[in-house]
């Protein structure tokens, strides 16, 4: 009887422990099921959730490519050309800067040697990009080694900075790449992100910027950012492209601690980029950032923040004799003067320019150095890259030598080919874009650098005893004539010195003078025989690389802004379509020459062939507005000049057609509103004060017309017709 109770406590208490151990159990799976639940509740769900959208966004054509290269075919050939659509994840599409035209094949072969170019404007190549570095490294290649293939793809954009740039070389890596050459530093402050940017907001958070540039990636994040855009939180973003212009209000002092989070930042991405081409067995080359010290004086100036106003009346009195003792050429007087008011306020960077300007013309070149120097470093628009960004440079390659990473250091090389060891104009266009000159010398000491690290199947290719290509010799193989130099110094002059912020430097009215000079003295050399030998030059080069699209391209320009050979033109532009069946700026240019021949069908083809490559761009809407004008279709060629405007405001041609449109066909009000919408975007544009003018006066508005009439003619006073019309009114009016 014992043994069966002791049994039954037995099975009792151990039925009793399972069911212990058993609800336990189930009580520590509903637990872990509950977090697992909470887990993909939090995590699952919403990645789901964000797949889906983002597929269904894709599904319905909803955004764009944000990759830098995307898939094409050339003559049955598969590879990649360029998006152009890249930029729009760091700027107003509007606005939005894009690559040079490219296109590589899908399969390198053995014999290629694929280098890209990274980095912004100065490495693009500037106003003159077909000029660039990279051009004359891959003539000086093509010359040693004839049997290999380098192909150099610029990847470079105008605006951007090493925030950018990394993005950049983390798409290149994928196309099979040999060496990658970054040029980088001037965008640092004013480019996306930076301190003094006008595009994408300052963060000191290095996460928060990269998780927004991955973001925009997505179209998720292009509807995000859309949908903000649309609620106004973007209202004050540029609708029009202004350069320099628009950062007039975004100085930087020397002193304010935002530009530590912007040294650090570059420190960081420049890293990573090295990081992005070590993982994938890429050499790398970094270069210094050279910008011009001697010949363009500082942006803007700030004084030191706790300046009184006592003190800053003393300086401005003690700066005001020091510029008058300059003015007459008494120097050592003017240093006297400058160095009293450094005593009291030294921060004031055209304070430091003048210093610099004086010692130089006292030979005191080591102190001009100095101060041409500091100048750069005070300099409240921080358009060029400082001493401080170099450090960075230099010090991160010398860091990583062993990984591959090599140093070409252009800083000094412009200082040793330099007068007196200071870069001014000789080298530099304007604040930091290189002359033919500065660019043979980068390719040059690049060419060095990369002959070192060419693979054995490429060094095999070499030719015997052939020396390295002189400056001459580089411009002879890549038809740099008088006509490009015009081309490009014009552009340099009307684009960017006599528009803000160079307006607001010292002595710039010397500057325009000079470069007015300049221009007139090749202009005038342009006879018939002249372009017939710069045609020629332009054959010779051709025919030594029948491949190289650029040199078609600007023959083709030759062709028709030098000698009004349109129809050549046409053929050569054509040539290049061949190659570049994706590039709008060909379509486009070849539109623009149908037009001037008349074939306005043609034209209208070709033009609307651009604008559904790249709908944003504001010269394809006029020239097509143009065609149809010509046509007689007027409410057509209304609607490509109003997408003109609203692309680009300050486009002036635009609104006088359109005030001409509306004139024509008896909308003399609508005309009137029009001239004055479009004055209001620019003011200074000759023709539309005239027509303004002589519309007002012929609603009997005789005082609003003189008024037009008297702003035309100040715009241009060696017009006889305004004089003559102005005259006539003023005379009928007593």
């Amino acid at each position: 009887m014992n043994s069966i109770f002791w049994l039954c406590l037995f099975i009792m208490k151990n039925s009793i422990q399972q069911k212990k151990l058993k609800e336990k159990l189930q009580k520590h799976i509903t637990h872990r099921r509950l977090w697992l639940y909470r887990l993909m509740t939090i995590t699952a769900i919403p990645i789901l959730v964000f797949l889906l959208l983002e597929v269904g966004l894709r599904i319905v054509g909803y955004g764009y490519p944000s990759g830098v290269m995307m898939k094409n075919k050339v003559n049955g050939k598969e590879g990649y050309g360029e998006n152009i659509k890249f930029g729009w994840r760091f700027f107003p599409r509007n606005i939005a800067r894009e690559f040079t035209p490219f296109f590589i094949p899908s399969e390198k072969s053995n014999n290629t040697y694929r280098i890209f170019i990274l980095g912004s404007s100065a490495a693009k190549g500037g106003q003159g990009e077909s000029f660039g570095f990279d051009r004359i490294l891959q003539v000086m290649l093509r010359a040693k080694y004839p049997e290999a293939q380098f192909e150099i793809i610029n990847v470079a954009m105008v605006a951007i900075n090493s925030h950018v740039v990394l993005e950049i070389a983390k798409d290149c890596v994928k196309h099979d790449p040999d060496l990658f050459i970054v040029y980088m530093g001037n965008n640092e402050v004013v480019g996306p992100y930076g301190a003094g940017t006008v595009f994408n907001p300052f963060s000191s958070s290095l996460t928060l910027i990269r998780s927004d540039i991955i973001l925009k990636k997505f179209r998720i994040g292009q509807l995000l950012t859309n949908l903000i855009e649309s609620i106004g939180f973007k209202k004050n973003l540029p609708k029009s492209w202004m350069g320099l212009e628009f950062f007039l209000e975004q100085q930087i002092g020397a002193d304010n601690p935002r530009l530590e989070t912007v040294y650090q930042h570059y420190e960081r991405n420049l890293k990573d980029i090295i990081h992005v081409a070590h993982q994938n067995g890429t050499k790398i080359i970094i270069g210094t950032v050279g910008s011009n010290l001697k010949d363009n004086p500082p942006f803007a100036s700030l004084h030191r923040l706790n300046l009184t106003e006592t003190e800053r009346e003393e300086w401005e009195e003690i700066y005001k004799q020091g510029v008058a003792y300059e003015t007459i050429g008494k120097y050592n007087d003017a240093v006297g003067r400058y160095l009293a008011a450094g005593d009291i306020d030294d921060v004031y960077a055209d304070l430091q320019y003048r210093l610099g300007r004086c010692y130089w013309a006292m030979a005191e070149y080591e102190k001009a150095w100095e101060r041409y120097i500091q100048a750069r470093q005070l300099d409240a628009l921080r358009f060029r890259a400082d001493s401080r960004i170099n450090e960075i440079i230099r010090q991160v390659v010398n860091d990583r030598i062993s990984e591959g990473v090599y140093l070409v250091d252009a800083v000094k090389v412009f200082e040793e080919n330099s007068p007196n060891g200071i870069p001014g104009e000789e080298l530099f266009y304007d604040h930091v874009h290189l002359t033919f000159s500065a660019n043979y010398l980068v390719a040059k000491i690049l060419f060095d650098q990369v002959e070192m690290i060419l693979p054995e199947r490429i060094t095999s290719k070499e030719a015997d005893d052939y020396p390295l290509l002189t400056e001459d010799e580089c411009a002879n193989h890549l038809a740099y004539t008088d006509w490009d130099r015009y081309k490009i110094a014009y552009d340099v002059l009307n684009s960017s010195i006599k528009n803000p912020p160079f307006t607001n430097q010292l002595y710039h009215a010397e500057r325009i003078e000079q470069m007015e000079q300049t221009l007139n003295q090749i202009q005038t050399s342009f006879t018939p025989e002249v372009f017939q030998e710069i045609a020629a030059q332009y054959q010779q080069a051709i025919d030594r690389e029948p491949s190289d699209w650029w040199l078609h391209f600007n023959y083709a320009e030759l062709l028709s802004e030098g000698m009004n050979d349109d129809q050549t033109a046409y053929e050569a532009y054509c040539w290049v379509l061949n190659l570049l069946p994706h590039s709008y700026q060909v379509y486009g240019a070849i539109g623009y020459v149908l037009g001037k021949q008349g074939k306005f069908n043609e034209a209208i083809t070709s033009l609307k062939k651009a604008i559904q490559i790249k709908p944003t761009s504001y010269q394809e809407h006029f020239f097509l507005g143009l065609a149809y004008q010509n046509q007689n279709k007027s409410d057509e060629a209304t609607k490509h000049y109003l997408k003109t405007v609203q692309l680009e405001p300050i486009y002036a041609p635009a609104w006088l057609n359109i005030a001409l449109l509306q004139y024509n066909q008896g909308k003399i009000k609508e005309a009137v509103n029009t001239c004055r919408k479009g004055l209001l975007f620019i003011s200074d544009f000759f023709d539309l004060h005239y027509f303004l003018g002589s519309l007002l006066y012929e609603q009997g508005n005789v005082d609003e017309a003189v008024i037009e009439l008297q702003a035309a003619l100040k715009i241009n006073p060696d017009s006889d017709e305004v004089q003559k019309k102005l005259e006539a009114i003023l005379k009928n009016s007593i």
